[in-house]
């Protein structure tokens, strides 16, 4: 469960401002609490309300251990993404986004499998045997790629979701995880369409402390959800070792009971011998009895 959102702090951090009224996307108007000088302001309380849910359903995500890709390439929120994803452990996306990110993962990968090779090239050596021109193209190749791909070359399958900030500004990377059925959550301003994505949070996505505000949170959120997970895995050790503690158990009880209990069919043979050997009494004491009488009749 994500850590309850304070009305407050968000209207302290400018999340309430919008565009201008002339610019806004009749879509959001459920999100819209008033206009004023030409600014439409957006409801703080659905906006709380929306990161709470969004919170929740991210914590959930990182916590079944799958990636969250951050994608954000505008100036102000640059650096704040960057840092937040780093603190969460998740790829993120913060220069230019890399057409068929997701529709062409394959080729994304080779890419990124380039970079590995490069750095292999250095370690064993081979670097050193180009020709000064070869290496400094080598070199400017991996700037590049690090560039552009470094902050997800441990993301080795797609993303189970993607946390986007200004939905109009990355309308590709929406496109590519609309056809790939991804999850969408997004900073949805006045001026965006909200029925691009799944979970909205209607906030100003201009403002860096707007920004900050909320990638805080979400980040925070992912970061709950994979301290759950953590601590559910020892525990479910625990469980499996009990359980298979129960098992042998179970296993070694009917074998303590055969050599305690004896047979049916033992018990069977003992009661035959018995009672053939009272028949055999019964018998030798009649013969016993008519003799006797025969002798006293004589």
């Amino acid at each position: 469960m994500a850590n309850k959102v304070e009305v407050k702090e968000l209207l302290d951090a400018g999340v309430h401002f919008g565009h201008l009224t002339r610019r806004w996307n009749p879509n959001m108007a459920p999100y819209i609490y008033m206009e004023r000088n030409g600014i439409h302001i957006i409801n703080l309380y659905k906006s709380a309300a929306k990161m709470q849910e969004a919170g929740d359903a991210l914590a959930k995500i990182a916590a079944s251990g799958r990636k969250i890709l951050f994608v954000a390439t505008k100036k102000q929120a640059k650096e704040i993404v960057a840092e937040q994803a780093e603190k969460a452990n998740m790829p993120y996306i913060t220069e230019r986004w890399p057409g068929g990110m997701l529709t062409n993962f394959v080729t994304i990968r080779k890419a990124v499998k380039k970079m590995a090779s490069i750095d292999r090239m250095k370690k064993d050596g081979t670097f050193n045997s180009l020709s000064k021109k070869e290496r400094l193209q080598v070199d400017r190749l991996r700037a590049k790629l690090e560039k552009n791909l470094g902050s997800i070359s441990d993301m080795s399958r797609l993303p189970a979701a993607l946390f986007v900030v200004d939905t109009t500004r990355e309308h590709i990377a929406i496109k590519e995880a609309q056809k790939l059925n991804i999850p969408i959550f997004a900073m949805v301003d006045t001026n965006s369409d909200p029925r691009e994505v799944d979970y909205l949070i209607p906030s100003n996505d201009d403002a860096s402390k707007s920004i900050s505000k909320v990638v805080s949170y979400v980040a925070d959120s992912i970061v709950e959800g994979l301290s759950e997970r953590k601590s559910e895995k020892p525990a479910k050790k625990k469980e499996d070792s009990n359980a298979s503690g129960e098992k042998k158990a179970k296993a070694a009880a009917p074998k303590a009971e055969k050599a305690e209990v004896p047979s049916k069919d033992a018990e069977d043979k003992k009661a035959m011998k018995e009672a053939k050997n009272d028949v055999k009494l019964e018998s030798k004491s009649e013969t016993l009895d008519k003799a006797k009488s025969s002798n006293e009749e004589e």
